[in-house]
This record gives structure tokens, C-alpha cells and sequence, in this order.
């Protein structure tokens, strides 16, 4: 749900668990185009969020976390 950046079904910040499980599945041959379009996301949802809530939260690297730390693993 943008711009805040939520899941659809759960609620739970965007990528939430099961999303992040259907990424994995969907980009299963490909994880440099999942990181891409994960960084894609990131960028997206820095500025929606900056949007709603000039102070930055969540942090950059809380973002960082969120959208692709988790992906490189």
C-alpha cells in the first residue's frame, strides 16, 4: 500500500516475510534483476515516505534493512 509502504494482506511493513519469500521465489534464477528491482522499491520508498514524514523514519538504514540487506543474505 504506497505511499506507506505497507503490505496489502498483512499490514506489516513492505517487504514483509511471505512477500519477501515470493520474491525470493519469483527471482529464484536471478538475484542481481531481485536486487534491482529492490533498489528500485528503495528509492521509491524513501521519497514517499520522506513525503508523508519529513524526519527521516524510518532511518536510511533502516530502509537500507528493509529493502535489500536482506536479499544479499
Amino acid at each position: 500500500m504506497r505511499p506507506r509502504w505497507l503490505c496489502r494482506v498483512c499490514a506489516a511493513p513492505w517487504p514483509c516475510q511471505p512477500a519477501r519469500l515470493l520474491l525470493l521465489m519469483e527471482y529464484r534464477r536471478d538475484r542481481v534483476a531481485l536486487s534491482v528491482y529492490l533498489a528500485g522499491c528503495l528509492f521509491d520508498a524513501t521519497a514517499d515516505l520522506l513525503t508523508l514524514n519529513p524526519r527521516p523514519e524510518p532511518s536510511p538504514g533502516e530502509l537500507f534493512d528493509r529493502f535489500l540487506a536482506w536479499a544479499a543474505a
